[in-house]
């Protein structure tokens, strides 16, 4: 039988293929997908693994799957650029929408040929004799895979997390809750098995996947207590429905979805000083709308409009979006509760009262459900990679992480993440981030490949210098932002106030950053020819980017006012400097 060859040449029919490879993705969700795709593309590489501890693809689409699960951003931007979706039912799509969408993509890219489910990967180590990465993989209890080897050691040439910054339920400390006799859930791992009704509910949080479980489980439930720890400035969704006419001509006239995508991408761009500087004009003005919302959605309960309205300027938390929350504490059947746990016993939950000592909730809850978010700041957790040396990135990391342009490590050669330190948004979508981020990595990955199509070994690792002058600039763009400031409380910054998590600019800043890839910020080892390779005949790769800005005087020649026009102008001078770190 003849085998079919991959990249590099490399017969299937070699006994070390299921343990070497060129290339290990970890995570089957949007990064990962985009990265192995971009692999595809632009390196012609299929010589690839992706470890994905789930039983199936999309990441936090396959894990989170609540009442009410949807995302909040327009879906139209919410997709790959490459992978236009003319199907989308509504503005603002539900997990099971976007789980399809993915799914279809990685059949059409032919990735499940590459994914190893219910695979995790324990620990990475890179061998600096071999210059491969060694990654302990087990896999799950149960599955088949399991019955042949519950763990192995997968050697790479190149490394790539793609676990995302919301993958990490984090469940609350609460004195007593494992005396609780009711039911216990994570937002993140729902069970669908159990029968919400007719149940007393107890909603602990108040965030993103709040304002979406609580509308839906009110329409069931006897009774439900949201246990608001702080409130959020909630902004109206606005979502509706999408014709059949615009998907008409979305799947006819793909230059009009193109055409949509990028005004949708300008839109959220102008957004960018409202939702990230406090007291702007442009953040009063959201201020006041979130506030509007409320009133009128609350018109005869004034007695919630003062516990619902946060002392904290918009941007200082995430902003959530919904058009339905405020309707559902109106509810007979919905209670706020803003007094702070206690703990919790067998029956309820025990508050602190105006004497500070503990005292039962109003009911007896038969489920206690925690809407409380991920560990955002532990990075990779609890996934451990060692660099050069024996060198444990979670200690390098452990008073926050710091990365070169928010994808790549010192002491981690050959080694990159997506959406990893500094780069999530306030205003516009992570894909955006995420395909720039790929195009840089493959831009990394391929003198690597191309070193080992001729039997050597090369190894990249960010410079020392250049990665904190980078970190250095970062935090000094940051300290103007809102969720910099001490009266913050958020997920976007560690313990000491360092903020570990957010982009300090406009997504096209962060593109034009990423279209190429500047070797000499690197250290090159390896053979002699492999290390020529990047010194001088490749210094610079330019890997380029998606040009989706634009379209401001086509929709000024429309008569259509902008919003944020203070925003545009800020995102319009970019496209006329080169972003620095002076």
């Amino acid at each position: 039988m003849e085998f079919e060859k991959t990249w590099p040449e490399c017969s299937l029919s070699s006994g070390q293929q299921f343990t070497n490879t060129s290339v290990v993705i970890i995570g089957a969700g949007i990064g990962g997908m985009c990265v192995a795709i971009d692999l595809i593309k632009r390196n012609n590489c299929r010589d690839f693994v992706i470890l994905e501890r789930a039983s199936g693809v999309g990441g936090t689409w396959h894990a989170n799957t609540y009442p009410g699960c949807a995302v909040d951003l327009q879906s139209i931007v919410y997709s790959y650029s490459f992978a236009p979706n003319s199907h989308w039912s509504r503005d603002f799509p539900g997990q099971k929408e976007i789980l399809s969408y993915l799914t279809r993509v990685a059949e059409e890219y032919r990735l499940y040929e590459h994914i190893r489910f219910c695979s995790t990967a324990e620990s990475a180590t890179w061998d600096g004799d071999e210059k491969k990465w060694k990654t302990t993989v087990t896999v799950a209890k149960g599955s088949k895979d399991a019955e042949v080897t519950p763990s192995y050691t997968l050697s790479s040439d190149f490394f790539v997390t793609a676990v995302g910054q919301l993958s990490q339920p984090n469940w609350p400390k609460m004195d007593g809750l494992k005396t609780f006799r009711g039911k216990t859930m994570h937002s993140a791992a729902w069970d669908w098995t159990y029968d919400l009704k007719d149940k007393k509910i107890a909603v602990v949080g108040s965030g993103c996947s709040a304002v979406q479980i609580v509308p839906e489980i009110a329409k069931v439930a006897k009774q439900i207590t949201v246990f608001q720890r702080t409130p959020h400035w909630i902004l109206p969704r606005g979502d509706y429905e999408i014709s059949n006419l615009r998907k008409t001509l979305y799947r006819y006239f793909p230059f009009w979805q193109r055409h949509w995508r990028r005004r949708y991408v300008d839109q959220n761009e102008t957004e960018y000083i409202s939702n990230n500087f406090a007291g702007h004009e442009e953040n009063l003005k959201l201020r006041q709308v979130a506030i509007d919302m409320m009133h009128e959605q609350l018109p005869n309960r004034p007695d919630l409009w003062e516990k619902l309205t946060p002392d904290y300027p918009v941007g200082c938390k995430r902003v959530v979006v919904s058009d339905f929350f405020f309707p559902a504490l109106g509810l007979p059947n919905v209670q706020l509760e803003t007094r702070r746990i206690h703990s919790v016993n067998e029956r309820t939950i025990r508050l602190v009262g105006t004497d500070g000592k503990a005292e039962d909730a109003s009911s007896d809850f038969d489920l206690i459900v925690f809407a409380t978010g991920f560990r955002a700041t532990d990075f990779l957790h609890p996934l451990e990679i060692y660099g050069r040396k024996g060198r444990p990135l979670h200690q390098m990391w452990k008073d926050g992480a710091r990365a070169y342009v928010g994808t790549t490590a010192e002491d981690m050669p050959n080694f990159a993440t997506v959406l990893g330190p500094n780069t999530g948004l306030l205003h516009n979508s992570f894909i955006l981030m995420i395909e720039a981020q790929s195009r840089y990595i493959n831009g990394l990955i391929k003198p690597v490949l191309e070193a080992r199509k001729y039997g050597e070994a090369l190894a990249l690792t960010p410079r020392g210098d250049k990665t904190k002058q980078f970190n250095d600039w970062l935090q000094r763009r940051l300290k103007d932002f809102a969720v910099s400031s001490d009266a913050c409380n958020n997920w976007y910054k560690t313990e000491k106030g360092l903020i570990t998590n957010l982009w300090p600019g406009t997504v096209l800043e962060f593109q034009t950053l990423m279209e190429r890839v500047d070797y000499g910020d690197y250290e090159a080892e390896g053979d002699a020819n492999a290390k020529e390779l990047v010194r001088k005949k490749r210094s610079v790769h330019k890997v380029g980017r998606v040009k989706e800005e634009g379209g401001f005087l086509e929709r000024l020649s429309l008569g259509k006012v902008m919003m944020g026009i203070g925003a545009g102008v800020v995102v319009g001078g970019v496209l006329m400097r080169r972003l620095t770190f002076a």
